[in-house]
């Protein structure tokens, strides 16, 4: 039997992100029920690590709301097959020699979104490790937004948790706002290029616009990479 202590140092091997409040957090929401001791201490078994290490794996992969991650384990628990999840039938190609497609920048243009359900703000408070007024500061220099209905589109959390890091160096949100202009800049430019197209009657040009959007917004990120490793080699030697 582990403590919570013990629990968060064995799952921090694999989510350094976790925190003692983000797993008192997932047994609120029932997803794991680890015993009590006669003074109330929780005790872990290894099946509860397990169980949450899960639940974060899917959380992280596949951007999946609390809701449906409990009804996925269910599924498991009782014998049955569960649904499949969102990323998994038809992995989207990626180059060889950089990063994928940036999703909001597809989603601007019309292109194929991170696959997933939207995360209620709870959820992700949650799956990001971060407290309520850390998220408010976020969205007040405009880092994360929510929808119309107040949830958060899935990349929202890749977001998150970037600034999070970003955060332990001393970076702080107004720090990042030159950033969140030059992602700005870089999704108007790419839709300038596809409106034309997307505009079109014809839907096989449309879906050209979302494949041109796509190799663009790839181009767009391996040039933006390039261009910081130069500079950094050119200021500091690295």
């Amino acid at each position: 039997m582990l403590s919570i202590g013990a629990v968060l140092d064995v799952l921090r091997a694999e989510f350094p992100e976790v925190t003692i409040s983000k797993i008192r957090f997932l047994e609120a929401e029932r997803l794991v029920e680890p015993q009590r001791t006669p003074s109330g201490y929780r005790k872990f078994t290894v099946g509860d690590v397990d169980r949450l290490a899960q639940v974060l794996r899917l959380q992280r992969d596949h951007y999946l709301p609390l809701r449906v991650i409990r009804e996925h384990l269910d599924a498991m628990d009782s014998g049955e097959a569960p649904p499949a999840l969102p990323g998994t039938e038809a992995p989207a190609p990626e180059a060889a020699d950089g990063p994928g497609p940036v999703p909001a920048l597809e989603a601007a243009i019309g292109g194929p979104a991170v696959p997933g359900p939207r995360l209620g703000r709870a959820e992700l408070l949650a799956a990001a490790g971060i407290a309520e007024q850390q998220l408010a500061d976020w969205e007040s220099y405009g880092l994360l937004a929510p929808g119309g209905d107040g949830g958060f589109d899935p990349e929202m959390l890749q977001v998150a948790r970037l600034v999070s890091e970003l955060g332990r160096f001393g970076l702080e949100p107004r720090h990042l706002r030159a950033v969140k202009a030059a992602a700005d800049r870089e999704v108007g430019l790419v839709e300038q290029v596809v409106a034309p197209l997307r505009r079109h009657r014809n839907p096989q040009t449309r879906a050209h616009a979302a494949a041109m959007a796509r190799e663009l917004a790839t181009l767009s990120v391996r040039l933006h990479a390039a261009l910081v490793q130069a500079g950094l080699r050119t200021r500091i030697g690295s």
